[in-house]
């Protein structure tokens, strides 16, 4: 089926908005393609070194081009969950390549943080800036230029991203992505958040809260909850970058395994040297970066892939705005109730028929562009699939279920959760922000209150122990953009403004900062921009400023007569104590050249 007219439309703007950049970037794709395999252009004592430590099989192979090189690129470190799966995966990977006639070296590792270790913490300021140094680390992999096609290896917030932009400029070699997919079920996510907002009014003590999070975030793989994590693998499994069905099966199983030697084995078959050549440049073009944005809507996403997306679409030559993705949510339904938009984590919406359903069920009312090119082939009703072990240890694929195993969690087409998508952008005198509205009732979805002004969220949460945030209001948290402190996010809010609102005020955030896919159940406008720290109009706000925010209209306006708003001095803050420790000094520079959010927050593309 051909994809809906309006979906096709977007498209074709994003098209022609992109031909000044999207032109000479394939240009230099394919430039660098005609050159050939590109071990033949390093002299003697170059390739020497590149191939020191090989066997003298592989050293023979490699001197004569005559085999495939696999490049890794690792974000394993085994602090983190979700990558120390990744330890075990270069063994996996050498073995297929070598049972595919092939070679596989470890091409370079890239820094992977937390957000969870980080929450709150000045490290967190560094976050959304690692993405960025991620595709630079990974660039520098890469520059050895030893390799015919690379399988990169991560999974959370910022490295996927991050490595996506490296995969697209280097867009002339084939890129085949791995997950390492989420680990078991623990503590439910809604129980996890009952014991926070306890702890936060002194209800339960340390042990208990230490007790619960260490039940729910307990073993490899990543958080189950639907954040950014859990949000990139559906994007690569949607975007064509993950083999069909990879995003969501578990660390250490054999289907996990067997899944990674697959895609080692696919990446070595789509090089140059084979039939089915697919660089990574060609494959991606504007119709896989609108499925991208489709996916995100359906499933309720993370807020982060407003940003990232941008980012990751700039790195092929391809615009996409803020608009397109607006315009987009108003258009495609809302089919997973994945916590925080529901109770289930994503080990249950696997359940209930995962990726392969879902894309089904998007292709059969036209949302998607099925017309596109992934590391599996042509087309991305191959990816309306479940993936099986079969009986010889290799990965088999059956039809995606005609009906969801579990439609509390994943909905039909026909009877989705809201007709529109799961984010909303925003736009007034106060500039353009991001809304989460896939859990917030709507009842909230349009808050009208006076301001109450903070500069970081500590200054919030102080307010609440001193029981200072009483009656309804809407909290203004800024100075906190990429410009200022790198834009953290500022998850600790959540639970204040949860338990303020269950007590039943009326409360909202409007904020210049982050709130990740842990955006829940408050109403939160975030992203501002232009950020304070530029004279943004959030620089103007005062106490008591009446506010309005509408998730149904789109708008965020404040409610004052815009002379008088407009001749206000802008705000400024004493930013000196986010300049200094836990690296945050050797960040200055990005700091200082960070682009807006709605053009994604980036020091790549400013």
């Amino acid at each position: 089926m051909s994809a809906d007219a309006r979906i096709e439309a977007i498209t074709a703007r994003i098209v022609e908005r992109s031909k000044p950049f999207r032109e000479p970037y394939l240009d230099r794709v394919r430039a660098a393609v005609s050159k050939g395999v590109h071990r033949s252009v390093l002299g003697c004592g170059n390739l020497a070194h590149g191939f020191a430590v090989c066997s003298p099989a592989e050293k023979t192979a490699l001197a004569g081009d005559r085999v495939p090189n696999l490049g890794i690129i690792t974000s394993y470190n085994d602090m983190l969950s979700a990558h120390q799966p990744f330890e075990t995966y270069p063994a996996l990977i050498r073995q297929a390549a070598h049972e595919a006639g092939g070679v596989a070296q470890v091409a370079g590792g890239v820094p992977a943080m937390c957000d969870g270790v980080t929450q709150g913490q000045p490290g967190m300021e560094l976050s959304l800036f690692s993405r960025d140094l991620i595709a630079m680390a990974a660039g520098v992999g890469l520059s050895h230029n030893m390799f015919d096609a690379i399988v990169y290896l991560g999974v959370c917030d910022k490295i996927v991203p991050g490595l996506t932009i490296a995969a697209l400029t280097f867009g002339h070699l084939p890129a085949v992505f791995i997950p390492a997919g989420p680990m078991t079920s623990g503590l439910p996510n809604d129980e996890k958040a009952r014991v926070r907002q306890l702890f936060a009014e002194g209800k339960v003590g340390r042990d208990e809260l230490l007790d619960a999070e260490s039940k729910s975030y307990h073993g490899p793989g990543t958080c189950t909850f639907y954040g950014t994590a859990n949000s990139n693998q559906m994007l690569m499994e949607i975007m064509g970058f993950h083999m069909p069905g990879a995003s969501f099966v578990n660390p250490g199983t054999p289907l996990r395994d067997a899944l990674t030697k697959e895609a080692s084995k696919r990446a070595l078959a789509i090089t140059a040297q084979g039939n089915e050549f697919t660089p990574a440049g060609e494959m991606i073009d504007e119709r896989s970066i609108v499925n991208g944005v489709v996916g995100l809507h359906a499933t309720g996403g993370s807020t982060n892939h407003t940003m990232h997306l941008i980012a990751m679409a700039r790195a092929a030559g391809i615009v996409l705005t803020w608009q397109d993705i607006s315009e987009l949510s108003d258009i495609v339904p809302l089919l997973a109730r994945v916590y925080p938009n529901g109770l289930a984590d994503v080990n249950h919406f696997h359940a209930a028929g995962g990726m392969g359903f879902l894309i089904k069920e998007l292709l059969k009312a036209g949302y998607l562009h099925d017309d596109v090119r992934t590391v599996y082939g042509q087309g991305l009703h191959a990816y309306t699939i479940e993936p099986r072990l079969g009986g010889d240890g290799n990965v088999h694929r059956e039809p995606a279920p005609h009906v969801s195993h579990d439609p509390k969690v994943l909905a039909s087409i026909e009877h989705p959760f809201q007709h529109t998508g799961g984010l909303k952008m925003l736009s007034g005198n106060l500039g353009k922000a991001v809304i989460k509205t896939s859990a917030v009732k709507p009842e909230r979805h349009v808050i009208e209150a006076p301001a109450k002004v903070f500069h970081d969220q500590a200054e919030l949460n102080a307010a609440f122990k001193a029981g200072e945030l009483e009656g309804d209001f809407i909290a203004v948290v800024r100075f906190q953009g990429p410009k200022a402190n790198g834009m953290p996010e500022l998850h600790k809010l959540t639970t204040v403004l949860g338990i303020l609102q269950d007590r039943g005020q009326t409360v909202a955030l409007l904020t210049d900062g982050r709130m990740s896919g842990a955006s829940g159940k408050v109403p939160a406008a975030i992203h501002v921009t232009p950020e304070a720290i530029d004279g943004g109009p959030i620089a103007r706000i005062r106490d008591g400023d009446l506010i309005r925010l509408d998730a149904v209209g789109g708008t965020i306006d404040v409610l004052v007569e815009a002379a008088a708003f407009a001749a206000r001095t802008p705000a400024t803050a004493d930013l000196s104590a986010n300049e200094f420790g836990m690296g945050r000094e050797l960040f200055a520079s990005f700091r200082a050249i960070a682009g807006p959010a709605d053009q994604g927050a980036s020091v790549l593309f400013a």
